[in-house]
């Protein structure tokens, strides 16, 4: 299937503006949580950069790999909330959700196209649809790359570096924000694990209930979960290693069963928008015996997650001093 091959030089000229302090290489269970933030953020603000080319160049693989970067970025912030809510987190939020969104068109229709690919079997009028679809995704494409070149990427990199570095939040004087940022990771990632996993249990709870609207609420209540046990992953060792694979392994199979609901959900629109060219492009993305066989898997992956024991201080070494 072809693709764009639009190439660009707009990495060279996005480069972090901020100069960056030295940082330990991995995290450690006293490391203050300001420090955690900055070497965890920065990991993933990278690997947007990394993809960037990538991307522009119209590869699937490093613009699926760019989402997730920056989904992982976006839930860092969130991840160390309050601590970095100050005055510019709304403007950094706002461009980063900007992008998330001129990345997820293109994404949505290549996991479409996969789909009818996988479905078409040969038969002529499918391959005559895929004309139409990547048609779509080349239109798609296009507008992205703008965007990945635009002045306004530029700026978001450089605003976003410059505030992981050394934002209102990082200098505030105030008793709390002292606290929150002297706070050791260990204690926050606990309470803040523990504080999600209850959360998102309770709503799983209601899985077969939920329209597709509050299934998709769900999915991004998972995934923000599972990137965070992800980003943690050098505070593990020994058994709580193993709890943790077995944690991330029961995520990750309910987050394959909701995306590929949402997948489905997203190609039945997308299709609407063929219909004119293509009737009843929509009709591959109804199914609901693997609509049930997707529910049933996640259900089952929320149900051995919760007889899992919560997240325990002990599994992060909490009593571990502070660091500088």
């Amino acid at each position: 299937m072809a693709r764009p091959t639009t190439s660009s030089t707009a990495t060279a000229r996005a480069k972090p503006a901020a100069r960056r302090s030295a940082l330990p290489g991995r995290l450690s269970p006293g490391m203050a949580c300001d420090t955690a933030f900055r070497i965890i953020a920065r990991r993933h603000l990278d690997a947007v950069l990394t993809q960037h080319d990538g991307t522009c160049r119209g590869d699937p693989e490093a613009l699926h790999q760019i989402r997730i970067a920056l989904t992982h970025l976006r839930t860092a912030i969130r991840f160390f909330s309050p601590m970095v809510d100050d005055g510019l987190r709304p403007q950094v939020w706002t461009e980063l959700k900007w992008l998330n969104s001129q990345l997820g068109m293109v994404r949505d229709l290549d996991v479409a196209i996969d789909r009818v690919i996988a479905d078409s079997g040969g038969e002529l009028d499918v391959i005559a649809e895929l004309q139409h679809w990547d048609e779509k995704r080349a239109e798609s494409h296009r507008l992205l790359t703008r965007a990945l070149q635009s002045a306004r990427y530029r700026r978001l990199v450089e605003q976003t570096s410059s505030w992981i570095e050394s934002g209102p939040w990082s200098t505030r004087r105030t008793k709390e924000a002292i606290r929150l940022r002297r706070c050791s990771l260990a204690d926050h990632a606990t309470a803040r694990l523990t504080e999600w996993e209850k959360t998102l249990l309770k709503k799983a709870r209601k899985l077969n209930k939920l329209d597709v609207e509050k299934r998709h609420k769900l999915r991004l209540l998972n995934k923000r979960m599972t990137y965070s046990v992800e980003s943690l992953q050098d505070l593990f060792a020994d058994e709580s290693l193993t709890k943790q694979k077995s944690i991330l392994k029961q995520l990750r199979k309910a987050q394959k069963s909701l995306g590929q609901l949402n997948d489905d959900a997203r190609g039945q629109t997308l299709a609407a928008s063929l219909n004119e060219a293509v009737p009843g492009a929509g009709i591959r993305f109804l199914n609901r015996k693997r609509e049930k066989k997707l529910l049933r898997t996640a259900s089952e992956a929320y149900r051995k997650l919760a007889k899992a024991k919560p997240f325990r201080s002990s599994d992060l070494a909490p009593n571990a001093e502070p660091e500088d």
